[in-house]
């Protein structure tokens, strides 16, 4: 998979988990519908200003949508996993983006 759809399905998930449409990031971001989805597809590549704006309208960083984590081992990620899950099961409205995240990725 290239770096247009890996970039795609990050912003799409973590536009999901924040429980934001498309149409809705669309207009916080300025651009249609129509290219945020082909952004999240991979077919269109995004500018660096509307990449700017992604980051900001999804509150998230540009270490979260360039990470490479998915390069450790299964038996590192799974250690990690755990290792947020007793973290976030302190707070109950983090626990809930987590299920709704999880629930997505079934779903999908």
């Amino acid at each position: 998979m290239g770096i247009k759809q890996e970039l795609g399905k990050k912003i799409k998930r973590i536009r999901q988990v924040r429980g934001l449409t498309q149409e809705q990031l669309a207009e916080a971001v300025d651009i249609s519908p129509r290219t945020l989805s082909g952004i999240e597809i991979g077919e269109n590549f995004l500018t660096a200003e509307t990449l700017d704006k992604i980051v900001l309208a999804l509150n998230t960083n540009y270490e979260e949508l360039f990470s490479v984590e998915h390069l450790k081992s299964h038996e590192e990620l799974l250690k990690e996993i755990k290792r947020f899950i007793d973290i976030i099961s302190l707070d109950n409205q983090k626990t809930e983006t987590v299920y709704k995240f999880l629930k997505s990725l079934i779903i999908d």
